[in-house]
């Protein structure tokens, strides 16, 4: 279960609430101003979400590949070859 602590009575009772979130894996949320603004986890949450949302990038950019094979999938090489060179040279043609 979460529990919500304002900056300034963490400041109060650090060594507490580290304890807590380091040894019985509690998190916190950090408020200002009644505004939450950070969250307190134990070190191996923080990791395994780290790799989630390593693994979430990675999966949403293979969707997208796949996406666009299947969208561009009836072009050969040729024509895209050909379209990249006419592109290039009409941004260098802008440059000048």
């Amino acid at each position: 279960m979460n529990r919500i602590i304002g900056v300034t009575d963490l400041q109060r009772r650090f060594r507490k609430t580290f304890d807590e979130v380091a040894e019985e894996h509690i998190p916190y949320i950090l408020t200002r101003g009644s505004r939450p603004e950070a969250v307190l986890i134990p070190y191996e949450q923080y990791l395994r979400f780290i790799r989630l949302d390593a693994e979430g990038i990675l999966k949403r950019f293979d969707d997208l590949l796949a996406r666009m094979s299947a969208a561009n999938g009836r072009f050969s090489e040729e024509e895209v070859a050909k379209d990249v060179a006419a592109a290039v040279r009409d941004i260098r043609k802008r440059k000048k």
